[in-house]
């Protein structure tokens, strides 16, 4: 597990990514700033750290968060639907949406992003979506968190992914993990 400080600007969610020294990672969004670093100093200078945003505006957000976390990371602008990242060449998958949202689950842009990420997957890897989620404090979900991650885990099935499910809701963010 990747635990996040506490800012001023989001809760403090623990991010249930399992990202390990030596993988190849890629993070779909910024939100925090904080968690592109935060991801590539874990993956270390043996693994991989990529970042997908979806404009020059977050591009220069990517820039500046690894150069102040001082860590190496491969930043692409690039659409939605199209990820210019080889097939198979990630273990993770991190998609940030919870305040600059991604497109809204279900719609066909969101299948088209969800299918690229299931792309640049290898087997068994994973994806792990971050989105808003309810403000308590608890890690057995509630029912709108329910019904929120019920939505989230029926897109990622459509994508292809499997044993998707809602791994927390915890502090206002929510975590939905699906394999390849």
């Amino acid at each position: 597990m990747l635990f996040l400080r506490k800012s001023k600007t989001t809760p403090v969610p623990i991010v249930m990514c399992g990202v390990r020294m030596g993988e190849r990672v890629l993070q779909i969004g910024i939100d925090d700033p904080w968690l592109v670093g935060a991801l590539a100093a874990k993956v270390g200078l043996s693994g991989h750290a990529a970042i997908a945003v979806f404009d020059d505006r977050a591009a220069e957000k990517a820039r500046a968060a690894a150069a102040n976390a001082g860590v190496l990371v491969d930043l692409q602008v690039a659409a939605l639907g199209s990820l210019p990242f080889p097939e198979g060449g990630f273990d993770a998958v991190v998609l940030h949406a919870l305040t600059d949202p991604l497109p809204p689950v279900g719609g066909a842009a969101a299948l088209a992003m969800l299918c690229e990420a299931h792309r640049v997957l290898r087997a068994g890897g994973r994806v792990v979506i971050l989105e808003k989620g309810q403000s308590r404090r608890s890690w057995l979900p509630s029912r709108p968190a329910q019904v929120n991650a019920g939505a989230t885990a029926t897109a990622l099935g459509t994508a292809g992914f499997r044993a998707a499910r809602l791994l927390a809701d915890r502090e206002g963010v929510s975590f939905t993990e699906g394999l390849k």
